[in-house]
């Protein structure tokens, strides 16, 4: 392996938007992040929707009909 050309790994930081703080080792200091593994909805098994202008009941209602329609 070629001698100076490597990035140096220091201890870092990483910051999730929920609080949680990570400590590891990055080329970076600090990182900040929207969702980690304590509020990321697959490793918490929760899931949450984000509805914007009713399109999750829209869907629902569209598709909870009890007959099949071509």
């Amino acid at each position: 392996m070629k001698v100076g050309i490597h990035p140096n790994a220091v201890a870092a930081k990483i910051l999730c938007g929920c609080g949680n703080v990570i400590n590891t080792l990055s080329t970076k200091a600090e990182v900040r992040v929207d969702v980690c593994s304590a509020c990321h909805p697959f490793f918490t098994g929760q899931q949450r929707f984000i509805d914007t202008e009713g399109r999750v009941e829209k869907f629902q209602k569209r598709f909870s009909r009890s007959s099949y329609r071509r």
